[in-house]
Parts: C-alpha cells; structure tokens; sequence
C-alpha cells in the first residue's frame, strides 16, 4: 500500500504519530473520519499533500476515533507499559487522573452516561497495582493560580491581550501549526496533567523521600493529544531541577478508554468496587479544578481566582456559577466585571469554529481580554479517550457527563483553587508565590511554531 492511500476519503495519519493509530485492514472507508477532521475540527482540508513533503498534519484530538464505526481508529495504546512498570519492584508507578474520567469511565461499564464513580475509579487503580492515585484537580487548581496571577497581570500592564488558555494540547497543536503569529497569547501556564506531573518529581519526591529516578508518573485522561503533550522535549523540567538526564514529567498518559480495556483483562468487577479516597499531600482539588472537564470550566475557575486576586474576597454567587460560559454552544461571549475593570471574554469549542472565529478576529478587531478554546465540543469530556457509547456521541451525554462535575462542583466545601490548602502549603513551603522563578521554571512553558510543516496554507 503506498503512503496515505484513500488520503481524498479519509484522514492520513503517519505510522510515526503518537496520539493515534490506524489498523489498515479494518478501514471501510467510509469517510466519517475525514468529515469529522473536516467540519468539526478544521484540520483536514486545510493542507495539501503535496505541499508538505506527503506529511499528515494531525492535531492529536482523536475525535475521529469516536466516529469511526469499526474501530479501525484507535489511540496509541500504553496501558501495557504501565502494567509492566507495577509488576517492576524497582519502580514507584504513582497515577493521576484527570477531572472528566470519573465523569464517563462508568459507561464502558453499563452505567448511565454522567454517573460520577470517583471511588470506584480510585480503587480500580489501586487493585490494579498503583502505589499512588492522586487527582489532577489538584494540578487544575495550580494551573489556576498560574494562569489566573498571568491574566492579571497582562489586564493591568494591557500586554498581549487577549490571553488564551493553552491547557488543551490539541488546540496548542492548531494554534502553532495554523496561527502561529498568535503564539505571545497563549498562556505559558503548563496544562494540569504536567503542571501535576513536574510537582511530584520534585515537591512530593522531596516531601516523601523517594528517589525521582523511581518514579513512573501515569496520567489517565480523555485526551488522545496528551500523549504527545508529555512527549514535547520541554516537559522535563524535573530533570532540570534534579540536574538528572532522561526523566520525563509525566512517563505515560492512558486514556479512559485504555483504562476500561486494562480493567476488563483483568476480569476486575468494577461495579462490585468499594469505593476509595486519593492518596495524601496532592489529593485534594477544588470545585474550580473539578470543572476544568467541561467547555468554559478553565474560564470559570480562572475568573473565579481573579476576582478574589484583584478583590481580596471571595466571588460573588454569579460568579461560582457562572452560565454565560456553559453549555454547548460553539461560541460563547461575556463581559465580566470585576473592581473598576470589565473583560470581555469568549469560549470556543471545537478548532473548526476556533478557526472561523480568528479569522473573523483578524478582520473584524474585536476586542477580547480572555478567550478559552478546547479542540472537543463540550470540553474534555468528550475528548477523543472517552468511551464510545454512541457514535456519534450525542450532546445528550456530552451534557450528562459535563453536568456531573457541576454538581460535583456545588458540592465541594472549596470552589476557588486559591483557597485549596494544599495549594497554599505548596505554595508557602516550595513554590513560593504564583508567577515566582522556581514557578516558571516547573509550571511554564514556550511555545514554536510549527508552520513550516504546511508549505503553504489554505484558508476555507
């Protein structure tokens, strides 16, 4: 088969690309991929073959897995590399998961779309062998202070607004590749997962006494693009802090999917589980971190920490709930204000309308202060390592799914990361302040552009 055959009916994936995978012999060729790349995503269609040197431009979001309907698109699996990490006595395999996995694990199990199985998950992971589970919210709620201390700043110097989030890998990918001249308003804040990742090599290695050489750190999230987020040659800042060659922030990402699949071969009874807590010192999250899974939660939870940073008290009701940022609508628009300051900002789902909307952007010189942007509509929680429970996924369970950690949220005794005790004894015995040297060093990164690979770009 010569290289990228089919390429005008379906997506071209390289051999070599680390968020997902292609089994030849299982493609019907009916399209769906290349519809979903296409209109939903804006990736396919805006590169030609011919123009970069026969390389697939691939973003990593892994939406065409959920829409391909024998399954011949998959992730790049690693669960195997785990498994065989814990049967390793020399290793300390600690695992992190990410807000949305509790809020979807449960249906690769018959459980109803939305039902919330934090517990049973945190057990799932200790039966299989992990010597730590911690949550990642806790990770979302330090990429709050980062991102929301950088936002103000920007606000009151007026500098590269308007700032754009940059915790969803998939949409770093577009912006590098298709607008890299938008690259100085991205967030530097690194996403949670690595974020999280840098501060157990280096804050809990220390805090517990084990050697980081040790440590194998598992990411467990929705999202087929992290896996090569982790794989970026700048997210090894551990090993720059330990002065140690070779170690990676986070080691291994699985994906929710991965995580049932593993679960199964084990013939565990995930129903049957009773229910356990995290592990200590990184285990507790905020409602704010909780809500990071779902399209407009960054925005919030950012807003959030920046009305208490600029106001010194805590956001009022509209604030904890804040509706002109939820939902499903592509693009989302508000004007929040907060001491003698308004911003205006927008939420995006999906890169396809991201697309049209910079576009736009560039022609119309609206103005904008904060603007998020996930590559899968809804947000994480229906990223492209969710399990397949209709195809296509139907807003009915995205909404499912997104309105489980709202409720979570509600009921959480903590709903703004700079209120998270555990954030600020990081802060106070390590870190020293959101923004500080050591900060940048672990929690941030830079961005390259990457639009070379395009020869030349189409714009439709």
């Amino acid at each position: 088969m010569r290289k990228h055959e089919h390429a005008n009916i379906r997506v071209p994936i390289e051999s070599n690309n680390l968020c997902i995978t292609r089994n030849d012999q299982a493609c019907i060729l009916c399209g769906a991929c290349k519809s979903v790349c296409k209109f939903s995503q804006g990736v396919y269609g805006h590169y030609q073959l011919e123009k970069t040197k026969n390389q697939a431009i691939c973003i990593g979001c892994g939406q065409c897995t959920l829409v391909c309907p024998t399954s011949a698109i998959t992730e790049v699996e690693d669960y195997l590399h785990v498994k065989a990490a814990i049967m390793d006595p020399e290793k300390v395999v600690m695992i992190q998961t990410s807000p949305s996995v509790r809020a979807a694990l449960g249906e690769a199990f018959g459980l109803e779309p939305g039902t919330f199985v934090e517990g049973k998950m945190v057990a799932a992971l200790k039966a299989l062998g992990a010597d730590y589970v911690f949550d990642t919210t806790f990770g979302a709620d330090l990429t709050i202070m980062e991102e929301a201390t950088e936002l103000v700043k920007r606000i009151q110097k007026k500098e590269a607004l308007p700032m754009m989030t940059s915790c969803c890998p998939a949409w770093v990918n577009f912006i590098e590749t298709f607008f890299p001249k938008l690259l100085p308003h991205l967030s530097t804040a690194k996403s949670p997962i690595l974020m999280q990742g840098a501060v157990i090599k280096t804050y809990f290695a220390l805090h517990a006494g084990i050697d980081p050489k040790r440590i194998v750190n598992v990411a467990v999230t929705p999202c087929t693009a992290k896996k090569g987020e982790i794989k970026r040659p700048e997210m090894n800042s551990s090993a720059k802090y330990h002065q140690i060659e070779s170690m990676r922030d986070v080691d291994y990402v699985i994906t929710t999917r991965e995580l049932a699949t593993w679960l199964r071969e084990e013939h565990l009874d995930f129903a049957s589980l009773e229910e356990a807590k995290y592990d200590d010192v990184l285990a507790r999250g905020t409602g704010a971190g909780m809500i990071f899974g779902n399209s407009g939660g960054v925005m919030e939870a950012a807003l959030r920490t920046a009305y208490h940073m600029l106001m010194g008290k805590t956001p009022p009701l509209e604030l904890l709930q804040y509706e002109p940022v939820r939902g499903l609508d592509h693009v989302k628009k508000a004007t929040v204000t907060i001491a003698d300051t308004t911003l205006t900002v927008a939420v995006i789902n999906g890169t396809f309308q991201a697309r049209k909307f910079l576009m736009n952007l560039e022609e119309s010189g609206e103005h904008y202060d904060f603007i998020e942007v996930m590559s899968c509509r809804g947000g994480c929680i229906a990223g492209g390592g969710t399990p397949k429970t209709e195809i296509p996924l139907p807003d009915e369970i995205k909404e499912r799914r997104m309105q489980a950690l709202y409720d979570a949220d509600q009921q959480s005794r903590t709903r703004c990361s700079d209120d998270n005790p555990d954030i600020v004894t990081l802060y106070e015995t390590f870190l020293g302040a959101p923004n500080s040297e050591l900060a940048h060093t672990l929690l941030h990164t830079s961005y390259v552009s990457q639009a070379d690979k395009l020869g030349e770009p189409i714009h439709s």
